[in-house]
């Protein structure tokens, strides 16, 4: 006796099968279109929620479960993080799980919406996370690490240029490699389109506009991006190998974020700075010094991007100057200096 199953069983198994997967789908497009986010974030959305279900083996959105949910978060409490070179592996942090938790939040928000019966996405809470702590580098640090770049080179030139821009205007490292080379230096100000595709407006100091007209005057190439690789070097003719591959890809010319990030650790390193120094230590760096320097933290919030202003209070811890005043002036202010 046979007990293979029916052909149309077979079809309604499959049906069942992919039922989440459509709606995973369809969500990733909404996600996408409807909400306006960046195909990056879309991406990381489509991670975290793809492995929620690879994991929890979920086939119909009703059976998401407070017990389906709470299992998933100890699998991914359990999870070791991808070591740094050198370094042993270590468990996930809180703060990388919630980010699990969050797409899996939206995406029953979205399943909610449409009457599609599912868990609660209010019944998904993060977990308690330590609050952030920042890497900034001294007045000193900075010092060393702009005057590192040699100014005799067109990379030299370029690299100062980048430093200065980072520096005067906050930008995200992902805003920086999208500037077009026709960038208007006749203001001081020009618009950047940010997250979420918003537009705001950002301001360049003199130091940063004079670096970048002294190295867009010694550029010979016709690329549309403001920063880009340089095709030869010192003992790289314009014939090498490396140089005609750009030549034939003009895509490859435009710097990414990660060879940004590669371009200030090579200077950290040169300007014998000990601490970590990336595209966001430099925004750290534009945030609290104007923080200390007087500025409201709306404003800054407004000159950073950030679509909520908590986001910006973790500045507020390090350049409270105000309380740094009231201790100087009250603290210990009856006792005689030993």
């Amino acid at each position: 006796m046979s007990h293979d199953i029916p052909p149309q069983s077979e079809k309604k198994i499959a049906r069942k099968n992919s039922e989440i997967a459509r709606l995973k789908t369809e969500f990733l497009q909404y996600v996408e279109i409807e909400k306006g986010r960046s195909l990056s974030t879309v991406a990381n959305y489509d991670h975290y929620i793809s492995r929620f279900l690879e994991q929890t083996n979920i086939k119909n959105p009703a059976e998401i479960t407070d017990d389906i949910v709470r299992n998933f978060r100890i699998w991914l409490n359990r999870q070791t993080a991808v070591p740094e070179k050198g370094k042993s592996p270590t468990l996930m942090k809180k703060r990388t799980q919630n980010y699990y938790l969050i797409a899996l939040r939206s995406f029953l928000k979205y399943l909610s919406h449409r009457n599609i019966e599912s868990l609660s996405p209010e019944r998904i809470e993060l977990a308690k996370v330590s609050e952030r702590s920042l890497d900034l580098i001294s007045t000193d640090d900075l010092s060393r690490l702009f005057a590192a770049p040699d100014v005799s080179t067109l990379r030299g030139l370029r690299d100062k240029a980048i430093m200065e821009l980072l520096f005067s205007t906050g930008l995200r490292v992902s805003e920086l490699c999208s500037l077009p080379r026709d960038i208007n230096l006749s203001r001081d100000e020009f618009p950047i389109r940010g997250k979420g595709e918003k537009i705001r407006v950002v301001f360049i100091s003199e130091d940063a506009r004079q670096a970048i007209k002294t190295y867009l005057n010694k550029r010979e190439d016709m690329d549309d991006a403001l920063f880009v690789q340089i095709p030869h070097e010192t003992g790289e003719s314009k014939n090498s190998k490396k140089s005609q591959k750009l030549a034939r890809n003009r895509d490859s010319m435009r710097l990414t974020s990660r060879s940004i990030e590669r371009i200030l650790k090579h200077y950290a390193v040169k300007a014998g700075i000990s601490k970590k120094v990336t595209p966001h230590v430099i925004r750290h760096s534009f945030a609290t010094d104007l923080l200390r320097n007087g500025a409201d933290l709306r404003s800054v919030q407004m000159l950073l991007g950030h679509a909520n202003i908590v986001t910006t209070q973790i500045y507020t811890h390090f350049t409270d100057t105000e309380l740094r005043n009231v201790h100087k002036k009250f603290h210990n202010k009856n006792n005689d200096k030993k």
